[in-house]
């Protein structure tokens, strides 16, 4: 069996803008739901959501023919969580709070194997297919694809620094925590967190790594891919359900007063 292509990683390196969808809910079902509805990439979240290993496993299965590449988002820059999930059969992890090139050079070296790294051998993972992928412990570095994720003032610091570490195939801007640490809580959009959006996203292309966000607004995903965005997720599935669930009962309870009146 040959080395399954991270098509994700390629379509970075060649500039393709892949547009992805977040996922929250933890679910096989949902995933396999989501997975086929044309995103380019799902974030599986498990710094957020209540994933653990046996769900992920089960949410990567579901994606399998659905077609959009998955994307797991790790707990934190833990060379055992990146393990784990990329023995899964995780070709791309997106590792949060990154805030130098010390902790990109961590996160990379969890994913490759020695002497270039510090991952653990085994030789029957669901990432090799059991075995079956000839050779899969001296190709699988060429095909892992890390995102690491900046979300501080501190990050924004050093960012030239954490595109020039070798492995590092993209960097994403956390658009939630980044603004509560500049003094915005909960106001992304402000217009002066919009500026750093846009400084922040002009200085990672500069420094020649694809540049990524999440952004729930249609309007600011778009401005965020025109100003040179590369990988945007723009929604993400709890959103999507509970958005249209609340806008469903409202039209049925509108409807019910209105029947009250005659």
């Amino acid at each position: 069996m040959d080395m399954i292509t991270n098509s994700f990683k390629r379509a970075l390196r060649h500039g393709e803008v892949q547009i992805g969808l977040w996922s929250h809910l933890a679910n096989h079902v949902s995933a396999e739901v989501i997975g086929g509805a044309g995103f380019d990439w799902i974030v599986l979240d498990a710094e957020h959501s209540p994933n653990e290993t046996f769900l992920l496993h089960q949410q990567l299965q579901a994606l399998v023919e659905g077609g959009s590449h998955p994307v797991v988002r790790l707990a934190w820059n833990d060379k055992v969580m990146i393990k784990r999930v990329i023995d899964l059969g995780v070709q791309t992890v997106l590792i949060p709070c990154v805030q130098n090139a010390d902790e990109a050079k961590a996160a990379v070296a969890a994913t490759r194997y020695p002497p270039g790294g510090v991952r653990g051998f085994t030789g029957l993972s669901r990432a090799s297919r059991f075995g079956r992928i000839k050779d899969y412990h001296t190709q699988a570095g060429r095909e892992l694809c890390v995102l690491v994720q900046i979300e501080t003032g501190e990050a924004l610091g050093h960012i030239e620094a954490i595109a020039a570490v070798e492995g590092v195939d993209g960097i994403f801007i956390g658009p939630g925590d980044l603004s509560a640490d500049l003094g915005h809580l909960g106001n992304p959009g402000h217009p002066e967190m919009q500026t750093r959006m846009q400084q922040t996203i002009a200085r990672i292309c500069a420094a020649g790594k694809p540049a990524g966000i999440l952004a729930g607004d249609e309007t600011l995903a778009r401005q965020y891919i025109e100003h040179g965005c590369t990988f945007a997720a723009v929604g993400a599935d709890i959103a999507l359900l509970a958005r249209a669930a609340e806008q469903l009962a409202a039209r049925f309870h509108e409807f019910k007063a209105m029947r009250g009146k005659k």
